[in-house]
């Protein structure tokens, strides 16, 4: 049998902290786990075990305390809206120059995503559970207060989400001005950014972590292989944006994280199909 403890985590993975809940709910006594994630679907995990029976305090910020149970019962819940996908939908309208609406979202989670955006020069109307993206204004990168390269780095949350470093940095291929996106969580992320320049964007790749975009740049078509969900989508955007015709590869990467991608994007009217090549 598994037996409460005192956990303090390495950092705060949301996997790890999720195993770490799953375990603690059905532990004898009490575990604290410090340092844990809070990222929404952390919480909305936390939330669904609590309408199972758990006792789960501390949700929502880095230490959960969580007295165990001798077993969980069933429960109706309702997932929460993705912000991570809400993100890379604002960086659709931005690079198409769109107007969109986003419903159903919990726009407190949005909060950080916006910052980031709001400095490529996207605006946003926040509503209740809802967004528009004003894409149709121009996009312009908004200068550093102190004069240096503006920037955009991610973080654990609330910080900058890192699944949207990818989506903000093809947004701001089509920025006037120029921006430092710095991925400090995870490795490899930027190594999608040849790709964008084989389509006519100007980064300058200084190191695995952190890339300069000078915009606005006029992309155009080319065929590419996704190499990760979020690099994968921010690829798509660029296809989207881009002049001609793209072929995007391994879209089941892209899949993994954007549910029936492909019908929605024509549901706003991009010309967008499936082949089997």
């Amino acid at each position: 049998a598994l037996i409460g403890a005192e956990m303090f985590l390495d950092e705060p993975s949301v996997t790890g902290t999720e195993n770490a809940i799953m375990a603690a709910v059905l532990a004898r006594g009490t575990t604290r786990i410090r340092n844990a994630a809070s990222e929404p679907h952390v919480q909305d995990l936390c939330h669904l075990l609590q309408g199972m029976g758990a006792h789960i305090d501390g949700v929502g910020t880095n230490i959960l305390r969580i007295e165990g149970v001798e077993r969980l019962g069933g429960t109706r819940f309702r997932i929460g809206a993705d912000h991570i996908e809400a993100g890379s939908f604002i960086g659709l309208a931005a690079v198409t120059g769109s107007e969109i609406t986003i419903e159903g979202l919990e726009t407190d989670h949005m909060r950080s995503a916006l910052l980031g955006f709001r400095r490529l020069g996207v605006e946003c109307t926040v509503g209740e559970d809802s967004l528009v993206v004003h894409g149709d204004r121009p996009l312009e990168v908004r200068a550093d207060a102190f004069g240096h390269v503006p920037k955009i780095d991610d973080g654990p949350w609330p910080a900058f989400p890192a699944d949207l470093t990818s989506i903000a940095l093809v947004t701001a291929t089509q920025c006037r001005g120029t921006v430092l996106i710095h991925e400090k969580m995870f490795e490899s992320r930027m190594f999608f950014t040849d790709k964008l320049v084989g389509m006519g964007a100007q980064i300058i790749l200084c190191d695995p972590h952190r890339a300069v975009v000078v915009g606005p740049a006029r992309l155009r078509g080319g065929s590419v292989e996704s190499p990760d969900i979020r690099a994968g989508m921010a690829l798509l955007l660029a296809a989207l944006a881009a002049e001609g015709r793209s072929r995007i590869g391994n879209i089941g990467q892209i899949e993994r994280g954007y549910e029936r991608i492909d019908e929605r994007l024509r549901a706003l009217g991009a010309r967008i199909s499936r082949t089997d090549d």
